[in-house]
C-alpha cells in the first residue's frame, strides 16, 4: 500500500468469506457468498477483488460442507468499525454469536489482513490469529490477493497457501 493511501484514510482489507447454510430468501452457501458483494457495496466498501469461490470440509462437529471465498474492500473505516460492519452483515443472514464456535453458520466473514499492519484489541486480532494452516482461507485470498504480506512471517499470501497445501 502506499504511503499516501494511509495518509488519506483509505484501508484495504482482506476478508475471508464462508457459509454452509442455505438462507431463506437467499439460497444455499454459494448463493449466500456471491450476494455478499453487493452487500458491502451497499454499506460503502469499494470491492477491488472477489474470488471465485472453493468447498471445503469443516473444522468441528458440523457436517456440511462449506462454501469459501475472499473479498478486498477499500474503506475509510478503522479496524474496529470494519469488524462491526461485518458482524452487522452476518446478523442481515440469521448469524447469531451463541453457542458452540463450530456450529454451522449463514455467514461467516473474518478479517484476515489489512493495510495497516498488525492490529489488536481484545476482540480483534489481525493478522487472524488461525488463518496461516487454513487452506480455505488461503486458496481464494491467494487468486486475488497473492503478494499480500503476513505482517508477523513476512510471508506472502501465495507463499502462505503453498505452505498450506
Amino acid at each position: 500500500m502506499r504511503s499516501s493511501e494511509m495518509e488519506g484514510g483509505v484501508h484495504r482489507y482482506l476478508i475471508a468469506l464462508g457459509s454452509n447454510m442455505r438462507v431463506p430468501g437467499v439460497g444455499g452457501p454459494r448463493r449466500v457468498l456471491g450476494k455478499v458483494r453487493s452487500d458491502f457495496e451497499r454499506r460503502g466498501l469499494v470491492v477491488e477483488g472477489f474470488s471465485p469461490l472453493l468447498r471445503s470440509r469443516p473444522i468441528g462437529p458440523s457436517q456440511r460442507e462449506y462454501a469459501n471465498g475472499a473479498a478486498i474492500v477499500a474503506s475509510q473505516e478503522r479496524p474496529r468499525e470494519m469488524l462491526d460492519l461485518l458482524q452487522e452483515i452476518e446478523r442481515e443472514y440469521g448469524r447469531r454469536r451463541t453457542g458452540a464456535p463450530w456450529r454451522r453458520r449463514q455467514l461467516d466473514l473474518d478479517i484476515i489482513l489489512w493495510s495497516g499492519g498488525e492490529w489488536s484489541s481484545p476482540d480483534l486480532a489481525i493478522p487472524h490469529p488461525l488463518f496461516r494452516g487454513r487452506g480455505f482461507v488461503l486458496q481464494p485470498a491467494a487468486a486475488i490477493a497473492p503478494d499480500w504480506r503476513d505482517p508477523v512471517t513476512g510471508l506472502t499470501v501465495r507463499q502462505l497457501a503453498a505452505r498450506a497445501s
